[in-house]
């Protein structure tokens, strides 16, 4: 099977996940996973299209290639309409992404209305009822990372890293942090990433202005100053509020590292899956006691890795063949 992925050829600065989707699609022999263009979209033959985050093709940039982003994406589900060409969507968010135009949403709304098959990453997704779906578990990056040197643990060393939203609270952090009882003296706070905005930059930087114990990297990373920012971490810490599936929480976890997360239903699913040490959770807002307490039970780890078996891509590789072949 031809299956046309919503994601561009993977480069250095793209997400792991779609570079090991791709790559183990490639050893399944089943299936020639081709990335996307829209020349390829439009005139290309394929078999099943996949979409992951398919706002990202139709995301707002100037006014005269936000206008024809929607009219190629238009016409490419009207071609699938048409070719009777299915559409297999993986349900990476729960909710439409803010800040789109009408149109945006009205393409959006019909991409979830033409989808054949759901792929969701874990047992608690929804999905529209009568709705074919395929469960596939979000890979581990152990084997991605496994070529970069390991570090050292920093002791009291906190870390929050990923592309950073307005709705993943690091504000949230930042004041919980600089509120640790006792001062908090003993321990640092690094942030890595890239914000969504400018004035999300600004008001991270306000938050954190005065506290030399508070590290800003507001940019991208390599992987390999990445594994160097995990591996020196005590604990990471990824406050989303509605988090439903995080890929840096799986980055963290390959990477031996414990991370505090809300405490959710699917929080508590995987902290059972790779062990109760390993997921750390705190219920209600972050604060500073939650936050201290962590950090205490983050030190107890031991040298032992978080069990990420059915997290390997070769498994997910012949789940989503059988996705496709469901669709």
């Amino acid at each position: 099977m031809r299956v046309l992925q919503s994601f561009k050829e993977p480069t250095s600065r793209s997400n792991p996940y779609v570079t090991q989707l791709r790559d183990s699609l490639r050893v399944t022999g089943v299936v020639d996973p081709v990335c996307f263009s829209w020349r390829f979209a439009l005139l290309g033959r394929f078999d099943v299209f996949h979409a992951h985050w398919p706002e990202a093709l139709i995301e707002r940039r100037g006014f005269a290639s936000t206008a024809a982003r929607n009219a190629m994406y238009a016409i490419l589900l009207a071609r699938l309409k048409l070719t009777g060409t299915p559409i297999v969507r993986t349900i990476h968010n729960i909710e439409l992404p803010e800040g789109i135009s009408p149109v945006q949403k009205a393409l959006l709304v019909r991409t979830m209305r033409m989808t054949a098959v759901h792929v969701v990453l874990n047992e608690f997704t929804p999905i529209p009822p009568g709705a074919r779906a395929e469960l596939v578990p979000h890979g581990h990056y152990v084997d991605w990372f496994a070529g970069h040197p390991k570090h050292e643990v920093l002791p009291g060393r906190i870390l929050f890293f990923g592309k950073i939203r307005r709705y993943k609270n690091v504000e949230g952090l930042i004041r919980a942090f600089r509120g640790l009882p006792g001062g908090g003296d003993d321990h640092t706070l690094h942030v890595l990433g890239a914000p969504s905005s400018e004035d999300l930059s600004a008001q991270l930087r306000t938050a954190a202005a005065g506290d030399t114990r508070i590290r800003l990297v507001l940019a991208h990373v390599s992987d390999e100053a990445l594994v160097a920012a995990v591996g020196e971490s005590s604990l990471v810490v990824l406050p989303y509020p509605e988090m439903h599936n995080s890929g840096s929480v799986l980055a963290a976890l390959s990477l031996r590292r414990p991370v505090l997360v809300p405490d959710n239903a699917f929080n508590r699913a995987l902290a059972e899956e790779v062990g109760r040490r390993w997921v750390l959770t705190y219920k209600g807002p972050l604060t500073s006691d939650a936050l201290a307490d962590a950090i205490s039970r983050a030190e107890r780890v031991s040298d032992a890795a978080p069990d990420l078996r059915a997290r390997a891509w070769a498994e997910s590789a012949q789940r989503h063949v059988a996705a496709y072949r469901q669709a």
